[in-house]
Order: C-alpha cells, then structure tokens, then sequence
C-alpha cells in the first residue's frame, strides 16, 4: 500500500513541474514593439475645447515631428467600435490613413463635424503604445462616415494600427468585443 502511495506522489509531482515549466514559457512579457497579427488597436476622436477648469477636458500633445499643445475633451465621440473598415492609402507625397465608420459613427462623426468647423479633432491611437497621431483642422461636415487623415507616424505604424482596428472591427462584426 505504502509504494502505490509513493508511486503516485512521484507522478503528481512529475506533473507539477511539467506543467510549471510549461507555464512559465507563456508568462514572458510582451514586447510592446513586437507586432503579431493578432494584435488589436484603438483609434478614439477627441473635440477641441477651451479650457475651462473642469476636469471634462486637458491638454495634449499632438505629433512627435513638430508637436505642438492642443486641449480636447477627455471622452472621445467616436471610437474603435464603430469603425467598419481601415486603410493605409497613397497620397501625394505620402500616406494616409482612412477610416470608414459604421452607421452609429458616421452620424456621430457627422454631428460633430457639422457643429464645429475650424476646431481640431485629436486623434489617439493605442498600437502597443498610446499616442497622439493627428490633429486635422476641421474644414467641413463629413457626411459618408470617411475620414482620411495624415498621421503623424512611420509607415509601419501605420499599417499596424490599421492591421489592429480591422481586427477590432471584425470582433465586433461577430458580437465578441
């Protein structure tokens, strides 16, 4: 009786250490500039505001280029789940980012939009880090639900957050986010 005893305490420990030594392989931190296709963004649109005091709204820093001190309100009026599709698209000189929103974002977006022109929208993005990546002037109402921007970032990061917010968009397509 004594040995089935042991035996089986040897086994269970056997056990322990596999599985410890399994576990640990998965507890490595992430590195935040390692991208994966399973990575997801966020893309939020803040409204310029006057600062008035209150703690609804803050200063921000916009772009890494020439940054320059913006005050918005702290919640956003549009944000990652209400985007249908996203695209890194050529442009002159460069790239940009386009964002198509669903039908609750357009009419937000176009809200917006409407009721303030010659204000900036600050434009935050999370891809492993949070950033400030652009801040258009406001020229006009955007009616569709397409907003193209030029972010103030690489190219790489761009494709990265757009890789992220269609993975985000397509979570949200299938009801998981």
């Amino acid at each position: 009786m004594m040995i089935r005893v042991l035996r089986f305490n040897i086994y269970l420990l056997l056990l322990l250490v596999i599985g410890a030594a399994i576990g640990c392989k998965s507890s490595e931190p992430k590195d935040p500039n390692k991208y994966t296709k399973t990575d997801e963004a966020s893309l939020r649109l803040h409204l310029e505001v006057n600062p008035d005091g209150s703690e609804n709204n803050g200063p921000i820093t916009v772009g890494l280029k020439s940054p320059f001190e913006l005050n918005v309100q702290k919640a956003p009026f549009v944000t990652e789940f209400q985007i249908e599709k996203a695209a890194v698209v050529e442009v002159l000189g460069g790239f940009s980012i386009s964002v198509q929103f669903d039908k609750q974002g357009s009419m937000l977006l176009e809200q917006y939009t409407t009721g303030s022109k010659g204000k900036h929208m600050g434009i935050s993005a999370e891809f492993g880090q949070l950033r400030w990546i652009a801040a258009p002037v406001i020229t006009k109402r955007i009616g569709d639900g397409l907003l193209v921007f030029t972010p103030d970032t690489t190219r790489e990061e761009a494709e990265r957050i757009v890789s992220g917010l269609n993975r985000v968009a397509k979570l949200v397509r299938k009801g998981r986010k």
